[in-house]
C-alpha cells in the first residue's frame, strides 16, 4: 500500500464521508473511491460498509485503521523532523487552540520564538468536541482550553487570559431589545447540547442551571463553534461565549449581549503529564513570565 493510499484510508476512516475526505485531501471523490477499491482488492475484504446514506468501517477496516494509524503518524513525524533538521530546527511544539483569539496571544508566541529560535511553534484550531481526545492521541502537545480541568493524566499550566461572558443571539431575536442579559433570562431559551467529555468541563461553559436553580434547557447537538453560531443565527438556540468572540466572529446575523451574572471564563495551557518535555516547559515558562493578558473585551 502506497503512502498516499494509507493517507486516504485513514482520512476516510476519520471522516466517514467521501466528499469531506476528498475536500480535505484536495482530490476528487472518484480518486478516494478508486484508492479504497484498490485496497479492498489487495486485502480481499471490505474495509468500509457503505450505502447511499452512511459510511462506516468494517471489522477488517477497524483493525487496519488501528494498526496503520501509529505507523503512519510515526512515518510523518520522521519525515518532518528530517526536513526541519535540514533547516536547523530541532523540535516542534504543536499548540491546539479552543479559543478564537490566537492573535491576542501573539506576545506568548513571539517571546517563545525569540527565546528558542531552534524550535518551531505550530498553532492550530481544534474542535471543542474532540479537544481532550486530540491531546491524548498526541495530535497536539499543548491545549489551550477553558477551566476547570481536573483529569488525572493532564497537567494544567498557567492561565493565559480570562474573558467575560456574552450571549450570542440572532439579530432578530427578542433579546436584542436588551443591552445585556442575565443567565436567569437566558435560561428562557434553548442552549446547545454537546457530547463533549468530561461533562463538568462543558458545564463550565454552558451551565446546566442558573444560580437560582433554574434548569437551562439544551437543544440541538453541536460539535464546534461554527455549528453553534449557525444555529444561533437561525434563532434555534442562544449560545454563551467568551467575550473575544465579539471581535473575532463578527457576523451580520449575530448579536452579542453581555451576561451580567457570570464570572470570567479562564483559559490555560494544558498538556499530558507523561509527555511533558523541555518545549512544553519553555512555553509554560514564557506564560508565567508574561502573566495573563490584560482584558481586551
Amino acid at each position: 500500500m502506497e503512502l498516499r493510499d494509507i493517507e486516504i484510508f485513514l482520512t476516510l476512516a476519520e471522516e466517514l464521508h467521501f466528499g469531506r475526505t476528498a475536500a480535505r485531501l484536495h482530490v476528487s471523490p472518484a480518486r478516494i473511491s478508486q484508492a479504497i477499491q484498490k485496497q479492498e482488492r489487495q486485502i480481499g475484504a471490505p474495509l468500509f460498509e457503505r450505502n447511499s446514506h452512511t459510511v462506516r468501517l468494517s471489522p477488517v477496516g477497524q483493525q487496519l485503521r488501528d494498526d496503520l494509524r501509529p505507523l503512519y503518524a510515526g512515518l510523518k513525524d520522521s519525515m518532518e523532523r528530517a526536513q526541519l533538521a535540514g533547516q536547523g530546527i530541532t523540535g516542534v511544539l504543536r499548540v491546539g487552540m479552543l479559543p478564537a483569539n490566537a492573535y491576542d496571544l501573539r506576545p506568548y508566541w513571539d517571546a517563545f520564538r525569540l527565546r528558542h529560535p531552534q524550535w518551531k511553534l505550530r498553532v492550530q484550531k481544534i474542535q471543542f468536541s474532540d479537544a481532550f481526545a486530540t491531546l491524548r492521541r498526541g495530535d497536539i502537545d499543548v491545549l489551550i482550553a477553558w477551566l476547570p480541568i481536573d483529569e488525572p493524566d493532564l497537567t494544567v499550566g498557567p492561565v493565559l487570559f480570562a474573558d467575560p461572558r456574552v450571549l450570542a443571539v440572532s439579530t432578530g431575536h427578542e433579546l436584542t431589545r436588551r443591552t445585556s442579559v442575565s443567565l436567569e433570562i437566558a435560561a428562557d431559551f434553548q442552549h446547545p447540547q454537546s457530547d463533549t467529555r468530561p461533562d463538568y468541563w462543558y458545564d463550565a461553559a454552558i451551565p446546566r442551571e442558573t444560580r437560582r436553580g433554574r434548569t437551562i434547557e439544551r437543544g440541538p447537538l453541536v460539535q464546534d463553534t461554527e455549528g453553534a453560531i449557525t444555529l444561533a443565527s437561525m434563532a434555534e438556540i442562544v449560545v454563551l461565549f467568551p467575550a473575544h468572540m465579539t471581535r473575532y466572529w463578527i457576523r451580520p446575523d449575530i448579536t452579542y449581549l453581555p451576561v451580567t451574572d457570570m464570572g470570567p471564563l479562564p483559559y490555560a495551557l494544558v498538556w499530558r503529564s507523561e509527555t511533558e518535555n523541555e518545549l512544553i516547559r519553555a512555553l509554560a515558562e514564557v506564560a508565567r513570565d508574561l502573566g495573563p493578558l490584560a482584558r481586551q473585551s
